[in-house]
């Protein structure tokens, strides 16, 4: 799986972002481009330490943590998987305005790139820098996918 922290993966994902049009169509899911852009600033923002979640019930975080692997591993995910609710966007959003803030989250989190301290995931717990690279792309190649770019 390729990493956000990769400089070639970080450009690939860069350019198709850039390519994305407000007309841009989805293949899958419920959200217009521009909720997609807002939704995905969310993991970005929570793996920078500018947003958080809540913490799930016990029992969740358990179910949680076994499913983890599938965040970074080579495996697609599946289309049309459900969303968090924390995650989720119902509320038009302006898409210059998101698609400049996600491609800004996108650059702050390859500055990151050297950083070994990563705080714990509030759902999923603790990552490697190598695991949140990869989990952060691995979200935006799904969504970008999503809207055939």
């Amino acid at each position: 799986m390729q990493s956000l922290f990769n400089p070639e993966a970080y450009k690939e994902i860069k350019n198709r972002l850039n390519s994305l049009t407000p007309e841009a169509e989805k293949q899958w899911g419920k959200m217009t481009v521009s909720q997609m852009l807002h939704h995905c600033q969310k993991p970005i923002l929570i793996a920078l330490e500018k947003e958080t979640i809540s913490k799930p019930s016990f029992l969740i975080r358990f179910a949680m943590k076994l499913m983890k692997p599938m965040l970074y591993n080579d495996k697609p995910w599946k289309k049309g998987l459900p969303t968090a609710k924390e995650l989720e966007v119902t509320q038009p959003k302006d898409f210059s305005n998101e698609k400049q803030q996600l491609d800004l989250l996108i650059e702050d989190f390859h500055r990151h790139s050297n950083k070994d301290e990563w705080r714990p995931h509030p759902v999923f717990g603790t990552f490697t820098k190598e695991q949140w690279g990869k989990m952060q792309y691995k979200h935006l190649d799904h969504h970008l996918t999503q809207f055939n770019v």
